[in-house]
């Protein structure tokens, strides 16, 4: 599969900032093909780590479903969305990857993934063993493995970034 180049390349984020604001961004968008072909784009919780997202869901519905007969899917995380009406524009800067789902069954690797989940969301909370034990063979966990990442950031967060004098 041969991945769409970004249009405005002047505005595209390197590999490092993608990755940077995949690790620290909470929520993004996971989107599947859903049912009768339509889209299905859900709100949740991830972590990134190691060049793979991860993310826990109940053991059946929609999202599991779709991945179940088509892995490919694609994420979108936010990290910056500032209006300026006065500009009539928005300062964003955003992530998008496309890649591979695929659901976890060995009981190792779904521990390790609500590792570092807990290492995210839950950073030195007590009773970090007995929720992830209690929830190891109730949960499932996704892995995204990426095929294609892009970022992109507001024309003018790039010309912030240029050197005073510098030439658009």
């Amino acid at each position: 599969m041969t991945f769409r180049e970004m249009r405005r390349s002047r505005q595209a984020l390197s590999q490092a900032d993608c990755e940077k604001i995949l690790k620290t961004a909470t929520a993004g968008v996971l989107a599947v093909t859903g049912d009768g072909g339509y889209p299905y784009a859900v709100p949740l919780s991830y972590v990134y780590a190691e060049g793979r997202l991860y993310f826990h869901c109940a053991g059946s519905g929609h999202k599991l479903d779709a991945i179940s007969a088509d892995d490919r899917v694609s994420f979108c995380v936010i990290d910056q969305d500032e209006i300026h009406p006065e500009k009539f524009t928005t300062f964003f800067r955003s992530v998008i990857l496309f890649g591979r789902a695929r659901i976890l069954e060995d009981a190792g690797e779904k521990r390790a993934a609500l590792e570092l989940l807990a290492d995210k969301y839950s950073p030195g909370q007590s009773g970090r063993e007995e929720e992830i034990s209690g929830q190891l063979n109730r949960v499932c966990i996704v892995e995204i493995t990426p095929e294609h990442m892009t970022g992109k950031e507001a024309i003018e967060l790039v010309k912030q970034k240029k050197p005073s004098g510098g030439k658009s």
